[in-house]
């Protein structure tokens, strides 16, 4: 037991860090099956254990490996004609994080948040339907600043793309995968930049991985026997929940 605890950063007990190995497991299949979810109940259990100023380089560094064992193993639904404009985009809002995101309220921010990811998942907004692939990039810059501040905009990123991807469940989760290893890796590079250390994390970190692509492998396989419709229907219910939950707790926090 104390070579285990050994390999862990201060304060992280093994059996804490036994919880997030297979918490990661279940949080990775449940986003490779339904798009969504896997990120946010990561960044929560994540807030029990880990420090609040590690919290989100932590939580980078996790769903870097996990989105990134989803892309290569969905690799074959992967729409770089979508992922594209969104890699440009959040590439030039990373670098404009780097000077430009402040401290804003916590509560205000998921109450934004909550409140915008209800309005593009059950409103019909004028226009959005034309959107192009330029509105796309431009929208990924907000989104990768955002990103910065909140940890976990999966759920946002994920109606997003659900505009441009409809009728099409794999490819939508590809490539939405592909979307957040981008911005969980230039994150990683800011906050490295920043000093963050990061190789205290790395066994822990690697562990939550290696149990989330097993978790990914899973999940997929759920995928692909879910009727697009069935995936669609619970894919809004699971957006629903989630934002609802995030103004609940902006409104919480004021």
């Amino acid at each position: 037991m104390q070579a285990v605890a050994a390999l862990l950063p201060a304060g992280i007990e093994p059996w804490a860090a036994a919880l997030l190995i297979v918490a990661s497991a279940f949080t990775s299949a449940l986003t490779a099956a339904f798009g969504v979810g896997g990120g946010i109940a990561m960044l929560a259990l994540l807030g029990l254990f880990v420090p609040v100023a590690s919290l989100t380089p932590v939580h980078g560094a996790v769903q870097l490996g996990s989105n990134t064992g989803r892309v290569w193993h969905q690799r074959a639904f992967v729409r770089m004609d979508v992922a594209g404009p969104f890699i440009a985009g959040s590439t030039v809002g990373a670098v404009l994080g780097v000077f430009l995101v402040v401290q804003l309220p916590d509560a205000l921010l998921k109450i934004v948040l909550g409140g915008f990811i209800l309005v593009l998942t059950w409103a019909k907004i004028p226009g959005i339907d034309r959107l192009n692939k330029v509105g796309l990039a431009l929208a990924s810059i907000a989104l990768a600043l955002l990103s910065m501040i909140v940890g976990a905009t999966g759920p946002l990123v994920a109606v997003l793309f659900a505009r441009f991807l409809e009728n099409d469940r794999k490819a939508l989760i590809a490539t939405s995968a592909v979307a957040m290893t981008t911005q969980h890796m230039l994150k990683i590079v800011v906050f490295g930049i920043a000093g963050f250390a990061f190789w205290q994390w790395v066994p822990l970190v690697a562990a939550m991985i290696a149990s989330g692509f097993a978790g990914t492998i899973y999940g997929t396989a759920l995928l692909h026997r879910m009727p697009e419709e069935t995936f669609r229907r619970w894919f809004r219910i699971a957006i629903t929940i989630l934002a609802l939950d995030l103004l609940r707790r902006g409104v919480m926090q004021l």
